[in-house]
């Protein structure tokens, strides 16, 4: 029998118009969707076929999530992992994908719309602002997984740029204490919860009022939390459209 092949496809960061066209045609192709239940949109489930089998990772752990996937796809069935937002951040890919390796099978990443993406467009902001900030930090504070020294909340806010921080809204008070040992207290914060969903909630502040602004709304998880000043400046306009800048594809006007 040909083994099949194990297809890690992001989902996207909640609404169902935002799945890949690659990923919808993946799942109606699909014998087997394993899914992450906690953070999938289980809307975005309808593209799969009637019969195929439907396995809800959220009460799993690692070595079940493995063991379903490679006796799935060694029986020569077409397999899917769905993963929230986009599979390499934060998705512990590795960890799947080294056993399917093991076991000499094939897979394949398909992209998909990361939730920090999202709930950009949501706050309708440029994270790139020309002479504001051009650097984009995705990160997460330290909680129970230690963090490297260098990559530290209070390290990576030296640069001052835009910083978006994954899976920490639990820890806000220690995330503003650490950031204001750097940032002014006026910088600018948003905190968006369950971004591009039905329910989606955006709370805008200052860095230092960030823990209140999440407890006074009540915000325990899935969210996002932005922090610079490319949420409250315009920054310059880009040259790459000024009239006397030239490039490969337009020249300068006098």
């Amino acid at each position: 029998m040909t083994p099949g092949k194990i297809y890690l496809v992001g989902a996207g960061p909640g609404d169902p118009e935002l799945l890949t066209v690659k990923g919808m045609r993946l799942l109606q192709e699909a014998d087997l969707i394993l899914y992450a239940g906690s953070l999938v949109n289980p809307v975005v489930l309808q593209f799969a076929r009637p019969n195929a089998v439907l396995y809800d990772s959220a009460g799993m752990i690692l070595e079940e999530i493995v063991r379903i996937l490679i006796e799935a796809a060694r029986t020569g069935k077409k397999v899917v992992r769905l993963a929230s937002g986009d599979p390499s951040l934060f998705g512990a890919m590795g960890e799947m994908t080294e056993p399917v390796l093991k076991a000499g099978l094939e897979f394949e990443v398909v992209p998909g719309v990361s939730s920090f993406l999202a709930g950009a467009a949501s706050l309708k902001r440029e994270l790139t602002v020309p002479e504001v900030s051009q650097t984009v930090i995705l990160t997460r504070c330290e909680g129970r997984t230690p963090m490297p020294d260098l990559e530290k909340l209070v390290e990576l806010a030296r640069h001052r740029s835009t910083m978006v921080i994954f899976l920490s809204v639990h820890l806000a008070g220690k995330i503003e204490r650490e950031l204001l040992s750097v940032y002014p207290a006026e910088t600018p914060v948003a905190i968006v919860y369950r971004a591009s969903w039905e329910d989606e909630k955006i709370v805008r502040g200052r860095l230092s009022d960030l823990h209140d602004l999440i407890k006074e709304n009540q915000i325990t998880k899935t969210a996002l939390i932005y922090v610079g000043e490319f949420l409250a400046s315009e920054g310059t306009r880009s040259r790459l459209y000024d009239a006397t800048f030239s490039h490969g594809y337009r020249k300068a006007s006098e």
